[in-house]
């Protein structure tokens, strides 16, 4: 990103006293927020910590940036999440339909399956695997 000229005619100088602590922040920080020269560093501060204190509530400042930086990242963390389920249970949907063609369940049968289905992967917490399946069809025990 290039940087910017410096116009000089719309500035004004002034004397600062700070701690030295304070300058060696300033040097260390200046060049690694892409400023031009310290003292735009110390405007951009100034101008930062105005903000912060004409907001309505000087402890929501901080806070509302967080809370609007976390609330982008959950909606693009959920909008993938809607996309990786849309795309399971479009695969789901593929397999259940391949398989119903070649049983030969009938309605009880099937809600027995899935009230059993239901059970084991509450007790699997969630982790079913396909060879717990077979397992289970072979009469083998399932896994625990």
């Amino acid at each position: 990103m290039p940087k910017k000229e410096v116009e000089w005619t719309d500035k004004k100088k002034f004397s600062l006293w700070a701690k030295p602590e304070t300058f060696e922040k300033i040097e260390e920080w200046y060049k690694k927020t892409n400023c031009l020269s310290r003292g735009e560093f110390i405007e951009k501060a100034v101008d930062f910590y105005v903000g912060y204190l004409s907001s309505n509530d000087n402890k929501e400042y901080l806070p509302s940036i967080v809370i609007s930086t976390l609330k982008s990242i959950v909606a693009e963390s959920e909008n993938k999440q809607s996309r990786m389920l849309f795309k399971l249970a479009v695969e789901m949907a593929i397999m259940m339909n391949l398989m119903a063609s070649e049983q030969e369940l009938d309605g009880i049968e099937l809600e027995r399956l899935r009230g059993e289905c239901v059970k084991e992967v509450k007790r699997l917490n969630g982790s079913f695997s396909f060879e717990d399946a077979l397992a289970w069809q072979k009469g083998d025990k399932w896994r625990g």
